[in-house]
């Protein structure tokens, strides 16, 4: 049996609280719980599918442990482009991010 790790996902709502198996792609352990979505507005239908190709599940991870530890190749190209570029060198994929602990990461609006 699996280890089970919590996820404090931080929205302009306030933080949400769900459980994720250890291993398990951040995006899809948000879309599983059904309790917070990975994507802002219009992209929760309009998306990369976990891809990595869209930004759109872009989250900034505030603490705990994750694999890869840096960004992967993915995240390094499709971070470097607006509206990305710009922002904390903390920003993740949540679908190229798998949870390895109990994580934080901070959810933003506009992307």
């Amino acid at each position: 049996e699996g280890r089970v790790h919590t996820v404090t996902w931080n929205t302009a709502d306030g933080p949400v609280e769900f459980k994720a198996m250890d291993g398990e792609l951040l995006r899809t352990s948000a879309l599983r719980r059904g309790v917070v979505s990975p994507h802002n507005g219009k992209s929760r239908l309009i998306n990369c599918r976990g891809l990595g190709t869209c930004g759109t599940c872009a989250v900034e991870l505030d603490g705990g442990m994750v694999d890869p530890v840096e960004r992967n190749q993915v995240e390094q190209l499709r971070l470097s482009f607006p509206p990305h570029s710009l922002q904390s060198p903390n920003l993740r994929l949540a679908c190229q991010v798998q949870i390895r602990g109990d994580i934080m990461v901070t959810k933003r609006t506009g992307f």
